[in-house]
C-alpha cells in the first residue's frame, strides 16, 4: 500500500508554531493564554534551537526549555518538539567545515542561512545522533509533549548535495547497486563521450561541466542517491526518538520537498505526515510564470493531492496565516479577509485533521521579518487573530469529519523514477508538467476530483482497482513489474489512459530499441511510427473525435492501430493529417486509451466524459467553475466542502437537503457564499 500511517487525530485540532527563544520570557505566559483563548491547543517548538541545548561542543543545558515546558504544562498546552538539526550552530560549522554542503562548483554554503549541512558527513551524523539522543533522553517522557518533528523541511532550500562526503557516499551507494564497474558502465552508457570508469574513485556526484553536459543516467542515479541519503538521515533520528518517547507520542517531519521518496520515508521513518501549506505563493511578486493564472491559490489543492497520496489523514504543520516573504525574496501580499479560513479549509477538505498556523507572532529580527504570523510586530489583537478564532469555531463543528476519507472519481498514476527523470530530461519535463497541470485544471473546473497514486515496489492491484479510470500520462520509464500491474488492472475492468512519449526508456533512463509505447504496446494496441514537438511555425494541431475537435497540444505521437485496436480520433492538420491520434484497445474486462499527445483541460474533460466519470456531484450540487467542491465520507456520513476562491460572492444550488455544519441548519436550493467563503454540508 502507499501509506503506513500509524497515528491519526481523533478530533479536529488547531495549533501554531512558536519560538520562545525569540521572545522575552515576560511574554510567554500571556502568549499561551491568548493562544488557548483562540482555540490553539498544540504548539511546535525548538526546531532551530541547537545552541539552546549545546552552546559549546559537549556542554549540554536544558534549563531554557525546561522552564518553558513547565509553563506549557501549567497552561495545559501540548507540544510538538522539533529536533534542531536544520541549523547547526556556528561553533560546529567553524570547527568542522566538512559538515557543510556546497554548490556544484565546490563553493561551500557558509554559516548564516539554514539547511547548509550535508546528510553524509560522518561528523555531522555523529553530532546529530548525540544532540538528538540528549534531547530525547531529557524530554522523551515529558507530559506536555505529544509529538516529535524530525529536523525541518528536509530538502528545502536545496535538494542537491556536492560535498566531498557526498561523493564518497555516492560511491558506496553505487557499489551496492551495481557491484562492478562493468555493470555501472553498461547502465550509464559511459562509452558515449568517453566517460568509461576504471576505478570507483573516478566517480563523483555531478560536477560542473561544459554546456551542462551531465550524463543523464548518472544524474538519475544521483537523485536516487539523494533520496536514499535523506531517508537514512531521517531514520537515524527516528530510531533514537522511538527509543525514548512516551507511548502514543507520534513522530513526523514537515513539508514535501524534492529529490526524496516521501512515501518510503513515511513508511520507514514516520507515524504520520505533516505538510507546510502556503497558497499565497500563487500571488507572490516573484511567482513562477508557469503557474496557471486562472487557478492561483486554488493550485495548492494539486499539492494537497500529492500529500494525501503519502498519508491519507495528514496534518498541516505550517498553515499560512499572513503575508510571506524574506528580506531577500518571496515578497507577497497579505491574505485578504476570509482567505486565512479558505486556505485552512482547503487543507481540511483534502484530508488534514490537524491545522497548525505559522506562526504565532511575526519575528522582529532575522531573514523572516516579512514572514508574517497571526499577530504582527505590535502584538495587538488584529483581524487575523479574529479570523483564527472564527476558523476554530467552524473547525470544531467538523469533528465528525475527522478521519473521513476523500472521495475521488479517478486516479493520476505517478512514480519516482519518472518524476526524477523530469529533472534530468527537459523533453520529459516539458510534457509532464504541462499534462499534470492541465489534468488538475480539468479536475477542478469540472468538479471531478482525483487521487494521486504512486507506483512503488509494494504496490498491489488493490491500490489501483478501486478506480474506474486511471491516467498515467507520460511513463517514459517502464519496467516489466509495472507493466504487469497495469495489465492486471485493465483485465479486471479498469480504464488506463496514457499519453505521448510512453515507454521508450528503461530504468536507467536509456532508450530501448523497441516500438513505442514499449512494454505497454501489448495492451495499448498502438504503434508509434513517428513523433514530434508541435511546430510554432504551424497552426496548433488538433484531431477530430466523433465530429468534435480534440486538442493535441505540445507533442504528437503519430499512431497506428495494431492487434485489433480501434481508432477513435485522427489528426486534422500538419504533415500527419489523417493519422491516428487516439486509439482504444479492449483487454479482458477493461481497456487502454492511448492519446498521442499531451493532456489539456479540454481533452481531459472529453476523456472523463467518454469514460463515464465526469461530474460525480451533479446530483448533489450545481456550482460554478470558480468554486472547488470536495467530498469526504465516513461510513454513511458524507461531507461536502464548497470553497469560493473568488473575491466576490457566488451562488450555488444544493439539489438535496443538507445540514450546514457551521450552524446546524438544514438547507437546500440556492445558497450564497461570500467572497472567499466556505461551507461544509452533511448529508446521507
Amino acid at each position: 500500500m502507499n501509506s503506513k500511517q500509524t497515528y491519526q487525530w481523533t478530533e479536529m485540532t488547531m495549533g501554531t508554531c512558536y519560538y520562545p527563544e525569540h521572545w522575552d520570557k515576560s511574554l510567554w505566559e500571556d502568549d499561551l493564554r491568548r493562544m488557548k483563548e483562540a482555540g490553539i491547543s498544540i504548539i511546535r517548538i525548538a526546531e532551530f534551537a541547537w545552541n539552546k541545548f549545546e552552546p559549546e561542543e559537549g556542554i549540554f543545558t536544558f534549563e531554557f526549555f525546561d522552564e518553558f515546558l513547565e509553563l506549557c504544562l501549567k497552561k495545559e498546552m501540548k507540544v510538538i518538539f522539533g529536533t534542531p538539526t536544520a541549523t547547526p550552530p556556528a561553533w560546529l560549522t567553524e570547527k568542522y567545515p566538512e559538515v557543510l554542503n556546497g554548490r556544484q562548483d565546490g563553493v561551500l554554503y557558509r554559516h548564516g542561512g539554514r539547511r547548509h549541512y550535508n546528510y553524509n558527513s560522518p561528523k555531522y551524523q555523529e553530532l546529530t545522533k548525540r544532540i538528538v539522543t540528549k534531547i530525547a533522553e531529557h524530554y522523551g517522557q515529558h507530559p506536555a509533549i505529544v509529538g516529535w518533528q524530525i529536523d525541518n523541511e528536509l530538502n528545502c532550500e536545496t535538494c542537491e548535495f556536492y560535498s566531498e562526503a557526498d561523493s564518497a557516499a555516492f560511491r558506496v551507494f553505487l557499489l551496492k547497486k551495481y557491484s562492478t564497474l562493468e555493470k555501472l558502465n553498461q547502465a550509464w552508457g559511459t562509452v558515449f563521450w568517453n566517460q568509461t570508469y576504471t576505478d570507483w574513485e573516478q566517480i563523483y556526484v555531478p560536477r560542473t561541466t561544459l554546456s551542462q553536459g551531465i550524463n543523464p543516467h548518472l544524474h538519475l542515479d544521483y537523485i536516487r542517491f539523494i533520496s536514499d541519503s535523506t531517508i537514512r538521515f531521517c531514520e537515524m533520528q527516528a530510531e533514537i526518538l522511538r527509543k525514548y518517547r512516551k507511548p502514543g507520542d507520534f513522530i513526523t517531519t514537515n513539508g514535501k520537498f524534492w529529490n526524496v521518496d516521501n512515501h518510503k520515508m513515511e513508511k520507514e521513518c514516520l507515524d504520520v505526515y505533516t505538510y507546510d501549506s502556503y497558497p499565497s505563493f500563487a500571488f507572490g511578486l516573484d511567482r513562477d510564470p508557469k503557474n496557471s493564472v486562472d487557478l492561483n491559490d486554488r493550485r495548492w489543492s494539486m499539492h494537497l493531492n500529492e500529500v494525501r497520496s503519502i498519508c491519507s489523514h495528514f496534518g498541516i504543520m505550517e498553515q499560512q496565516s499572513g503575508a510571506n516573504g524574506w528580506t531577500t525574496r518571496m515578497e507577497g501580499p497579505a491574505p485578504r479577509p476570509g482567505q486565512l479560513t479558505l486556505w485552512a479549509m482547503q487543507s481540511v477538505a483534502h484530508g488534514a485533521d490537524f491545522i497548525s498556523f505559522f506562526r504565532w507572532r511575526t519575528c522582529t529580527m532575522g531573514t523572516e521579518i516579512y514572514w508574517h504570523g497571526i499577530l504582527d510586530y505590535d502584538n495587538r489583537d488584529n483581524r487575523k487573530l479574529a479570523e483564527v478564532k472564527d476558523f476554530y469555531s467552524k473547525l470544531k463543528t467538523l469533528d465528525p469529519v475527522c478521519g473521513a476519507d476523500y472521495v475521488s472519481s479517478f486516479a493520476l498514476i505517478k512514480d519516482y523514477d519518472n518524476s526524477w527523470d523530469t529533472e534530468v530530461d527537459v523533453w520529459h519535463e516539458r510534457i509532464a508538467s504541462y499534462s499534470e497541470d492541465e489534468i488538475f485544471a480539468a479536475s477542478q473546473l469540472s468538479h471531478t476530483p482525483y487521487d494521486v497514486v504512486y507506483l512503488q515496489e509494494d504496490s498491489e492491484l488493490l491500490d489501483l482497482a478501486k478506480y474506474k479510470v486511471i491516467f498515467y500520462p507520460h511513463p517514459v520509464i517502464l519496467d516489466e513489474g509495472r507493466t504487469e500491474l497495469l495489465k492486471s488492472y485493465v483485465e479486471q475492468g479498469g480504464t488506463l489512459v496514457i499519453g505521448c512519449r510512453t515507454g521508450y526508456k528503461d530504468m536507467n533512463g536509456r532508450c530501448v530499441m523497441m516500438p513505442q509505447p514499449g512494454l505497454l504496446q501489448q495492451i495499448s494496441g498502438s504503434d508509434v511510427r513517428d513523433f514530434t514537438f508541435t511546430s510554432p511555425a504551424e497552426e496548433p494541431t488538433f484531431a477530430m473525435w466523433n465530429g468534435e475537435k480534440l486538442e493535441t497540444p505540445l507533442f504528437n505521437d503519430i499512431l497506428k492501430a495494431v492487434d485489433g485496436a480501434q481508432i477513435l480520433a485522427t489528426y486534422a492538420n500538419s504533415y500527419y493529417a489523417g493519422e491516428a491520434a487516439l486509439i482504444e484497445k479492449r483487454t479482458g474486462k477493461g481497456r487502454v486509451l492511448h492519446l498521442g499527445s499531451t493532456f489539456s483541460r479540454e481533452n481531459v474533460t472529453q476523456i472523463l466524459e467518454y469514460t463515464g466519470v465526469l461530474l460525480p456531484f451533479a446530483g448533489m450540487i450545481d456550482a460554478p467553475e470558480s468554486v472547488e467542491v470536495i467530498l469526504r465520507q465516513k461510513g454513511n456520513r458524507r461531507f461536502l466542502f464548497v470553497l469560493n476562491f473568488q473575491p466576490m460572492e457566488v451562488r450555488i444550488e444544493l439539489r438535496k437537503e443538507m445540514k450546514l455544519l457551521y450552524d446546524g441548519k438544514t438547507v437546500s436550493g440556492t445558497q450564497i457564499l461570500p467572497a472567499y467563503g466556505t461551507a461544509v454540508y452533511e448529508f446521507e
